[in-house]
């Protein structure tokens, strides 16, 4: 395989890989290099999860998520996890379990999330980066489900986060 790269970003690299596929034809195939990223379904002992809507410029204005954010280099997904909770909503989880890791879109990026429940919650410091504006909403999971069902709520990640914990619960 050979590889260029077109473009070296903050968060992403852009590259063309020239690969031969398993059918024997030799292509350039255009791959967004990510470095991972976590994110958290954190619920209270009530069953309250705690979702954040957030303004995101390439979805043009505010969704509905959980928390998440990208993995720093060598960083573990369960040391992001638990950073990225108590920096987004101000929580400190006293479990965190590995859900799911999933390809955000493998067609043309290698980032992937990895999905953590976080249980056990306590107060700990929110401490937003300059460019995050979000405000932190609390709800049932039931109600959040119907988010999802209703078109609310159309994050990937959140809605995988989401439904796994609902139907594990054997709703």
């Amino acid at each position: 395989m050979q590889s260029k790269r077109l473009y070296t970003g903050m968060i992403v690299n852009v590259n063309v890989d020239t690969v031969t596929l398993p059918n024997g034809l030799t292509v350039d195939l255009e791959v967004v290099r990510h470095p991972g990223a976590a994110a958290v379904v954190p619920m209270k002992d009530d069953g309250t999860v705690i979702l954040i809507k957030q303004f995101r410029h390439a979805a043009a204005g505010f969704i509905y998520e959980i928390p998440a954010g990208k993995l720093h280099p060598g960083e573990d997904p369960i040391a992001c996890a638990a950073r990225e909770l108590e920096e987004e909503i101000g929580y400190k989880a006293g479990k965190l379990e590995l859900l799911s890791s999933i390809f955000s879109a493998p067609g043309f990026t290698d980032e992937v999330i990895h999905i953590y429940l976080a249980t056990g919650l306590t107060v700990g410091r929110q401490q937003l980066d300059h460019d995050e504006v979000l405000e932190v909403v609390e709800l049932p999971l039931l109600e959040a489900v119907k988010m999802i069902e209703a078109g609310a709520i159309r994050d990937a990640k959140s809605i995988v986060g989401l439904q796994t914990i609902y139907l594990r619960n054997g709703r």
